[in-house]
């Protein structure tokens, strides 16, 4: 059989979901191309996404982060995979990489005909005196968890500080924590993950709560002391903690320093610019995943966007584009869920703040249903927030918090953006219906006919008691009997839903009156029943008792954060 000579040359550098995903889709594409992986690390493929659970030994099989070795990559796909080799240099014109090998700082010249940056991102380690003290660490790859975990085992270490509450800080929060460890949270902005409104994450805060994780909101980090290793972390307010290890999740940049020394043109967030091929400003080097900016599928505008299931799709475009292909990506939409204790929380499209920032026409609306049908035992509480364009009903966004089925609606949630969907739009889908699985209105379709309501003008909202002048409004809570022992708002009066129609009389029909209950839907009949009997100005308070208790709850953490940093401050003096 002939050996034929190959068709071009597909150099690769880093792995991970873009690199393996866009080399294993070139060899399908083309069987005679030369495919060439360069990874600076001893790991060419890994699920990075997991290495917070196999530091909590939830994930006990450390192979199984190993999602493909060299080995299999040339047997499988006839890949060359080089490890502990790293690009220092490029030279576009003439199409050269220069490689070191790590161990030995030896250089060589790789020639490529399509060249793919697959770097990914680094995390940021700030400047800070004593950063590069033992004991502090970064969680990104399989050597940090090993090291993480090793020093568990030999330091006995029973005090953790975990900087930063992003994603991947509360998750390294949790599993340190089932593994007996001590841990404080701390983070610069006024909340825990801040992609969400902040409202979103007290159910994040309760379930850390019930770590005995203490969390420390509004403080930044500005040292480490310790002889010879870390043993103490000062916060910007003056406040130290002693621990036996500190872990840094403050975020990651992208690996652009191989780019920019190669003149390769970057959008405003540092990452690279690419158009729908994933090409960057040399046609014949591509880039995606953490490296570079994508199209925003809400508003069509290019943002960083740095998650694993946007970069595996690209790792696929990629790899055809290589070969020759013109498939586009059409971008994503910042789809993250998380788990934290018992409670999950889900983001796609746009946040409120988001929204508002970017200036753009929108509604907000909340609602809170059971995940399945109330009378099936179980159902457990799950709250939406859609965010809604102004005057078209589109869904720009959504939040989603409960303890059950969060990742179902989320991603029926974000289907409906990817498609443009309006709220009447989403009300009217068919979703699967069973007595375990969900209710007959599914909390998706309740959270939309909800936003439809306010769409229409079928009913007013406010979002707080405060959103009215207080002198022209009464509160009415329209909860039974028992529920207003767990508290009721500030000046509210109780009259129960099924009370209302014989008690009506009580009311001051010349007031403006806001209603509640304890998600939004026995407060909507009411005010629906208040206007047909002639009350002219009834407003409906969103998301009812329970996202003014969220609300009121994450507000209550800020102020006493700020208060401690105040006597930090003080006593700092």
């Amino acid at each position: 059989m002939t050996i034929k000579e190959p068709s071009k040359k597909i150099v690769i550098v880093g792995g991970v979901a873009l690199g393996a995903g866009a080399a294993a889709k070139a060899r399908r594409m083309d069987e005679n191309a030369e495919i060439i992986m360069i990874e600076r690390g001893p790991y060419v493929s890994f699920a990075n996404c997991g290495l917070p659970y196999y530091l909590g030994d939830e994930i006990t099989d450390r192979d199984a982060l190993l999602l493909n070795t060299p080995e299999s990559l040339k047997s499988r796909f006839n890949i060359d995979v080089r490890v502990l080799e790293e690009a220092v240099e490029l030279d576009r014109a003439k199409k050269l990489l220069t490689v070191r090998k790590v161990d030995s700082g030896e250089q060589y010249q790789l020639p490529y005909d399509k060249l793919v940056l697959a770097m990914g991102a680094k995390p940021i380690i700030p400047p800070l005196p004593g950063i590069g003290l033992s004991g502090v660490f970064s969680l990104r790859t399989v050597p940090d968890v090993d090291q993480i975990k090793a020093w568990v085992s030999s330091q006995n270490a029973k005090r953790a500080v975990v900087i930063g509450a992003g994603f991947i800080g509360l998750e390294t929060v949790e599993n340190l924590a089932s593994i007996g460890v001590e841990v404080t949270l701390v983070e610069k902005a006024p909340q825990v993950l801040p992609p969400f409104d902040p409202e979103m994450t007290a159910l994040a805060l309760r379930e850390l709560d019930k770590m005995g994780a203490e969390v420390i909101l509004g403080d930044g980090i500005a040292s480490f002391e310790g002889v010879n290793r870390a043993t103490t972390v000062t916060l910007e307010s003056g406040r130290k903690l002693e621990a036996d290890m500190f872990l840094l999740g403050i975020g990651v940049r992208p690996e652009n320093g191989l780019a920019k020394q190669a003149g390769l043109e970057l959008g405003t967030a540092g990452a690279l610019q690419v158009n729908e091929y994933l090409q960057t400003s040399d046609p014949d080097i591509y880039s995606g995943g953490d490296m570079a900016e994508i199209i925003h599928l809400v508003d069509g505008q290019r943002r960083w966007i740095p998650l694993a299931g946007p970069a595996n799709k690209q790792g696929r475009v990629i790899g055809v584009n290589v070969c020759g292909g013109q498939e586009k990506f059409l971008g994503a939409q910042g789809t993250s869920i998380v788990r934290v204790g018992k409670a999950t929380l889900a983001t796609t499209g746009f946040a409120e703040k988001t929204a508002r920032a970017l200036g753009l026409n929108f509604f907000t609306s909340y609602n809170t249903a059971g995940h399945h049908a109330g009378y099936y035992p179980g159902a457990k509480d799950m709250t939406i927030k859609l965010m809604v364009e102004n005057p078209s009903g589109r869904l720009l966004g959504a939040e989603v918090a409960g303890r059950e089925g969060v990742d179902k609606r989320v991603d029926v949630l974000a289907t409906a953006i990817a498609a443009h969907m309006t709220v009447s739009d989403i009300a009217a889908l068919d979703l699967a219906y069973a007595p375990p699985f969900s209710a007959a209105k599914d909390p998706v379709i309740m959270a939309a006919m909800a936003a439809e309501n306010v769409q229409h003008g079928v009913i007013d909202v406010v979002h707080s008691i405060d959103d009215l002048p207080a002198e022209d409004v009464n509160v009415l809570d329209v909860r039974r009997d028992d529920e207003v022992i767990e508290g009721m708002l500030p000046g509210a009066i109780n009259i129960p839903l099924d009370e209302l129609r014989d008690r009506v009389g009580e009311l001051d029909a010349s007031k403006h009156w806001i209603v509640y209950c304890r998600s939004g839907q026995r407060s909507y009949f009411a005010t629906q029943l208040l206007k047909r009997v002639g009350f002219p100005h009834v407003y409906n308070l969103s998301g009812g008792y329970i996202v003014q208790e969220m609300k009121q709850e994450v507000l209550s953490r800020q102020q006493q954060d700020e208060a401690g940093h105040s006597k930090e401050h003080v006593a700092a003096r």
